[in-house]
């Protein structure tokens, strides 16, 4: 049994003043392997007040000596890379293909980031002004399960890069992937107080992050509901918010697509990351007159996806990361079967050999309609509606009809018809051809799926404000 009873303020490993504890369970087994204690309320103003102590000097600091902590920061994750691929795997069920890769990307976030840095203009001159970048203060990062470490490496990469402190509120369901980060931030010497990680609820952890004064700006990747949340709760000390919400990413495919090609490409879009991610295409749109064969490809595409124990090398498909979320899968996939969606394969269930965790079925709805309920919320696992069109125009509008806008795919042989559709889809980001990766480019939805950018330049001036100097302005330094 894993316990983990420390949180990590001003530079120490502390017992937290919070007494709560959380079970930790492998959703490959549906077995208890610990449990993490949490803090609370006034464990956050602690490490907000260590943040905010700390944020003077660190504002202050220049490029070079926050580049060598990027670079520091790199050298300490990377070294843990194999131990927080195992965390992936434990806590929520990742691949480990997928696990180790993306716990290498987690290291080398940093350097991409210490680059943009490196490259950025944080002194401008607009018209006859000097407009400098200057951090904006003390940042609230809230993160998910799906990947915690990943995604804090990015906001607390680019928040460093910027000058700003922080406050982390991961996931209490990633305490191990907590717990390895913590240690390698400490490991590569940053300055006390200017990252701080806090394990607890969102109600109590996040609450008082989002409402507190000592915070600055709040950087939340989640779900579209708890960010609402969030902004409400912010809007009192016009804190700068950042949200990466949900989405409900449609995949256009396009006439002249290799179908051969472009469905199993589909299912991999979906599935990702056990179907728990939100950028997953989960609205596959096909034209009327190829239904028949793209059922006939969906169908098998799906049901070649290896669904098994994460820890094996060749499985592609782990289980979800807790019951609750296995049940919240299990009711779209009965009402999708309620509303009259053509089941293909999958279904309601467990696989065959698998019920001991919380594995979900491959499953791929043909016949799906714009109303019905698992074509329009998120469902956040493996589950793939196929939706029909019969005109160009048709297809842009089906898949614009969501509250989400986080990122969209389109297949097409005719590149000049693909980047024309990919200019009339109202998302984010849009893929042609395949699932590509650029994580210098900007990361964001449009609508309800957030407010702001990630990744990149347009990621770092998120963490920064414009302050113009007019007149016959001293040097400033950079």
């Amino acid at each position: 049994m894993r316990n983990i009873n420390h949180i990590y303020i001003n530079g120490q490993f502390i017992i937290p003043h919070g007494t709560e504890m959380a079970d930790l369970v492998d959703p490959t087994t549906g077995q208890l392997t610990g449990q993490v204690r949490l803090g609370d309320a006034e464990d956050t103003r602690r490490a907000i007040a260590a943040a905010r102590a700390a944020f003077p000097a660190f504002s202050r600091t220049t490029k070079a000596e926050r580049g060598a902590w990027l670079q520091k920061l790199h050298d300490a994750v990377a070294a843990r890379a194999d131990d927080a691929a195992r965390a992936l795997v434990e806590e929520y069920g990742g691949p480990l293909k997928t696990s180790v890769g993306r716990s290498r990307y987690t290291a080398k976030m940093f350097l991409d980031v210490k680059k943009v840095m490196e490259d950025h203009a944080f002194v401008k001159t607009v018209g006859v002004s000097k407009v400098v970048l200057e951090p904006v203060g003390v940042v609230g990062i809230i993160t998910p399960w799906n990947s915690s470490a990943w995604f804090i490496a990015n906001k607390v990469a680019t928040a460093i890069a910027a000058g700003c402190t922080v406050v982390v509120k991961p996931s209490e369901l990633s305490a191990v992937q907590n717990q390895i980060l913590a240690e390698c931030f400490h490991e590569a010497g940053l300055p006390p107080g200017v990252v701080n990680i806090v394990n607890g609820r969102g109600d109590v952890v996040g609450a008082e992050i989002s409402a507190n004064a000592g915070i600055d700006k709040i950087s939340f990747t989640g779900s579209t509901l708890v960010g609402k949340t969030i902004a409400r709760a912010a809007v009192d000390t016009m804190k700068r918010v950042t949200l990466e919400l949900g989405g409900k990413s449609a995949n256009v495919l396009l006439d002249d697509a290799d179908f051969d090609k472009a469905i199993p490409a589909a299912i991999q879009a979906c599935f990702m990351n056990n179907g728990q991610a939100c950028i997953a295409g989960t609205r596959l749109l096909v034209p009327a007159h190829r239904l028949e064969q793209v059922k006939r490809l969906a169908k098998a595409a799906a049901e070649a996806v290896t669904v098994g124990d994460p820890r094996d090398a060749g499985v592609a498909l782990g289980p979800i990361v807790t019951s609750k979320q296995y049940e919240r899968v299990q009711r779209y996939i009965r009402i999708g079967i309620e509303e009259g969606a053509e089941l293909l394969t999958g279904g309601p269930g467990k696989p065959q050999g698998l019920e001991a965790g919380y594995f979900v079925k491959p499953t791929v709805f043909a016949n799906v309609t714009p109303s019905m309920t698992i074509a329009r919320e998120e469902i956040f696992g493996p589950v793939l509606s196929i939706l029909t069109y019969e005109t160009e125009d048709e297809a842009v509008a089906i898949a614009n009809d969501t509250p989400y806008g986080l990122q969209a795919y389109v297949s097409s042989t005719d590149l000049t018809r693909a980047n024309r559709v990919a200019g009339r889809l109202i998302a984010g980001r849009v893929h042609i051809n395949g699932v590509h990766d650029d994580l210098i480019a900007p990361f964001g939805g449009f609508k309800q799926s957030g407010i702001g950018r990630e990744f990149g330049p347009y990621g770092l001036d998120s963490y920064l404000e414009p302050k113009v100097i007019l007149g016959e302005a001293a040097q400033y330094p950079d």
